[in-house]
């Protein structure tokens, strides 16, 4: 199994000699651009990976920047960059036939300041074990959050935008996976609904449980910072001075706290329902329509973000994830299967055959009888109403 362990680099003088790397891989990219684009214009062709590393190899001897990157760092570079000219050529493609595909951009020029990371192979590195690690002539620790195990294959530098390096270690590692029991082996399985009051209703009829909003809790913050980088760069022209790129570094220390707050908060819940249950059922929801549809909210929230984490986790924990049609799943009951006309406020309903339902957890019913059509979930707080009482819908 190969997998990637992150590791974020104590500062010291020396890691200007990693910056100067980044912005070298930076030019290269630029330099390998512009030949393709002219490339094109002139012979209606593209201009391959392979020649363009002769070319680069043969330019190495002059260039004497391009010379602090390794060969195997500038073949990385060139190859970034053909995979990113392949996605755009697929997405071309899939339009042209009239087939679904995530929309690509074609590769673009980029300034240093934007070029984030480059990647050393089998040379120009060595792990001196524990938190020491050797990168050209020079030595780097590291924060050692958990141990480096298995075979080490390549190492990337990476620059955030608050300006920290990190090193991330690609290794491969002799991990037995569980195996993902069958549909018909799964003994303990849940259903799951997502919704923007409780952001998780489940389908035993426990009590919900609402994401902290994390983004929310620092907007103050956030905004306070952004105003304040806003009104520097007015005064300035747009310059880029030491107090601009200090209020901007602010703003990006603010935004990366939120995401790894979030992130956290994903893979504990996560691990949890996997500690729980053998089966889990979720609703397939679009990430674009969410956030369409309730901005900012849906964004704090993260639905596509906390259901790619969870199947990661699950596929490590031998649980059977399944993701089924969200279409009337709150409106539909789970004990007659009548279907409703409903609206958004409705939160509890009475249907036509007596049974009372809270709207969530009816939902999450739903989903657990699609994803598991074998397994029976509980109705969680289903009664029988007197035919007297007023139904909420």
């Amino acid at each position: 199994m190969r997998r990637t362990l992150k590791y974020r680099l104590y500062r010291s003088k020396r890691d200007k000699q990693l910056v100067k790397r980044i912005h070298a891989g930076a030019s290269i990219w630029n330099h390998c651009l512009a030949l393709q684009n002219r490339y094109y214009r002139r012979y209606g062709k593209h201009l391959g990976a392979n020649r363009l590393m002769k070319h680069i190899a043969k330019l190495r001897k002059r260039k004497v920047f391009w010379q602090q990157l390794g060969s195997q760092a500038v073949q990385d570079v060139i190859q970034r960059l053909d995979k990113s000219w392949a996605r755009f050529f697929d997405y071309v493609k899939a339009l042209k036939s009239g087939k679904k595909h995530r929309k690509t951009g074609r590769p673009r020029f980029k300034k240093s300041r934007f070029y984030t990371s480059f990647t050393l192979k089998q040379n120009g590195w060595k792990y001196e074990g524990g938190n020491k690690i050797k990168i050209g002539k020079h030595y780097y620790k590291f924060a050692l959050s958990r141990p480096v195990t298995g075979t080490i294959k390549t190492v990337t530098i990476k620059r955030d935008r608050v300006g920290d390096l990190w090193v991330c270690f690609s290794v491969i590692e002799d991990i037995v996976l569980p195996t993902i029991p069958d549909e018909d082996a799964v003994i303990a399985p849940i259903g799951i609904d997502w919704g923007l009051i409780h952001t998780m209703s489940f389908s035993d009829g426990r009590a919900p449980i609402d994401a902290p909003r994390f983004l929310n809790k620092s907007l103050r913050e956030l905004r306070r910072a952004q105003r304040r980088l806003s009104r520097r760069r007015n005064r300035n022209g747009g310059k880029r001075t030491r107090n601009t790129e200090d209020d901007r570094r602010r703003v990006a220390r603010v935004q990366r706290r939120i995401v790894d707050q979030r992130r956290d908060w994903q893979f504990k819940s996560a691990h949890e329902l996997c500690d729980e249950f053998d089966g889990i059922a979720v609703e397939d929801l679009s990430g674009v329509w969410m956030q369409r549809m309730w901005g900012r909210k849906s964004s704090d929230i993260a639905w596509s973000e906390f259901l790619s984490t969870l199947g990661h986790v699950c596929s490590k924990r031998g649980v059977m994830l399944k993701r089924v049609d969200a279409a009337y799943t709150s409106k539909t009951c789970s004990v007659c299967g009548n279907i409703l006309d409903l609206k958004l406020t409705d939160r509890d309903w009475k249907c036509q055959c007596g049974a009372y339902h809270d709207r969530d957890v009816n939902a999450a019913i739903n989903i657990l009888g699609r994803a598991f059509p074998n397994q029976r979930g509980d109705a969680g707080g289903l009664e029988e109403i007197p035919s007297g009482e007023a139904v909420a819908a």
